[in-house]
């Protein structure tokens, strides 16, 4: 069954404006250590899952968890490369450095900095920041989405017959969810792959439709939704279920708390064509226990 997608949701109480700040703080600290090394000489290591991994992404990450400790350390915070840092409420940062780590090693600014602030494992607040291109989307619960400060919306397509679909590769699907997917692909006008984070940015932007992904991380997707949903769009798992995140506190590794949570994620400018795009998935994951 497809959940509907709340367009009405607020902001928790206890929320503060300077948490909005704070997540501009974050991005601007990571695009400074993003645009020093970009295009420049470095050495790409190989993580245990084969994901290739730069000194940009750990010496970003480490910035904004120094900035979160100062200002926010109470707050708990998850990230890419180093793992979960309890915090002792129910807010949690969810940061990813370098969404694009093959796009930045090549030197396409196509890479991105994910930043999300989630409430009882609810995405309230996101950013996705280009440092190279200084594109920066920030998306809060109950708020428009804006890009570079204005106000930005999806473009109306009921039809996949219409729309632009994109997805970071084609590799990123095998099995079952590469047969789901492919349902989708030969179903819409033009299919197109290679933008990363970017690709959700122009589709909250109104310039594309349709963004299928698999193989993903909480630390990929969650800021996405608040940028999404205030765009006037769509976002979820391939069930149509709202993406959230509430780990088990049995193991902190990063491994861990990636594991169990949706891999998969659609999103759509138009409401009505993620419905019918999540029918055409037609999804049956494997039990998933959270």
């Amino acid at each position: 069954m497809i959940s509907s997608v709340s367009a009405h949701a607020s902001l928790p109480s206890d929320f503060q404006e300077s948490y909005i700040a704070i997540a501009n703080q974050l991005a601007d600290a990571a695009g400074l250590v993003t645009s020093r090394y970009f295009r420049s000489p470095f050495d790409v290591e190989t993580k245990s899952d084969d994901s290739p991994v730069t000194i940009a992404d750990r010496e970003s990450e480490m910035a904004m968890r120094s900035l979160l400790s100062q200002v926010v350390p109470d707050h708990g915070v998850f990230g890419e490369e180093f793992g979960v840092q309890r915090g002792s409420g129910l807010y949690t940062w969810v940061i990813d450095p370098v969404d694009g780590t093959k796009s930045f090693i090549t030197g396409k600014p196509l890479f991105g900095t994910l930043i999300a602030l989630l409430h009882d494992g609810v995405p309230v607040l996101g950013i996705i920041d280009q440092p190279i291109l200084k594109e920066r989307w920030l998306g809060v619960t109950g708020r428009p989405s804006t890009l570079n400060g204005k106000p930005i919306r999806t473009r109306p397509c009921k039809d996949p017959k219409l729309a632009f679909l994109y997805a970071t590769t084609p590799h990123m699907f095998s099995g079952t969810t590469e047969q789901s997917f492919n349902r989708v692909r030969d179903a819409v006008r033009i299919p197109m792959y290679g933008c990363d984070c970017y690709a959700y940015g122009l589709l909250a932007a109104g310039l594309c439709d349709l963004v299928v992904e698999a193989d993903l991380k909480p630390y990929d997707y969650m800021a996405l939704v608040p940028i999404i949903k205030g765009a006037g769009g769509a976002i979820t798992d391939w069930q149509g279920q709202e993406l959230v995140w509430r780990p088990s506190d049995e193991d902190p590794s990063k491994e861990a708390q990636a594991k169990g949570w949706p891999g998969e994620v659609c999103a759509a400018g138009d409401v009505d064509l993620h419905q019918t795009v999540i029918k055409m998935l037609d999804w049956r994951p494997s039990k998933i226990s959270h």
